[in-house]
């Protein structure tokens, strides 16, 4: 009779840990799951971001050639951009941008003027000088990176 008792109380407890080993793994599926579902708010940056991204790539890629002694010779075009790139959600162009980009692309291309009297280093100072006071006015988190940029 204790055989009998033992043997059921050993089934019991077999059966017992199996459905408890299966809920187990049944709630990480479902705990998987639900973390499959969740969806980040990531920051996607505007065309106009990636633009100003750019132009300072280039432009501390010009101050690094202007340094080496290099002569700038060719405009990048992609900077033509500034006047119609998307803007961030809560920022609109205004008569001061439109201003200050209009500013931006004759000042840029005065430094690949090679004609130009007036000494590279100035024109290239004077086209970042521009950025900064521009930045001034509306975005003004990246002036300490534009600052970067000037030749001293």
């Amino acid at each position: 009779m204790k055989n009998s008792f033992f043997g059921i109380l050993t089934l019991l407890l077999f059966f017992g840990c199996n459905l408890a080993k299966e809920e187990v793994v049944a709630e990480k599926e479902e705990v998987i799951a639900e973390k499959d579902e969740v969806v980040y708010d990531m920051y996607q940056p505007s065309e106009m971001a990636n633009l100003m991204n750019q132009m300072f790539a280039e432009n501390l890629q010009l101050k690094k050639d202007i340094l080496a002694g290099k002569i700038p010779t060719e405009f990048p075009l992609d900077f033509l951009k500034i006047h119609t790139a998307e803007l961030s959600e809560f920022k609109s162009r205004n008569e001061t941008f439109q201003s200050f980009s209009k500013l931006f692309i004759e000042s840029e291309k005065e430094i690949f003027n090679t004609e130009s009297q007036v000494p590279l280093k100035e024109r290239y100072n004077n086209t970042i000088n521009l950025c900064i006071s521009c930045h001034q006015t509306e975005c003004t988190g990246p002036i300490t990176r534009i600052q970067k940029l000037l030749i001293k």
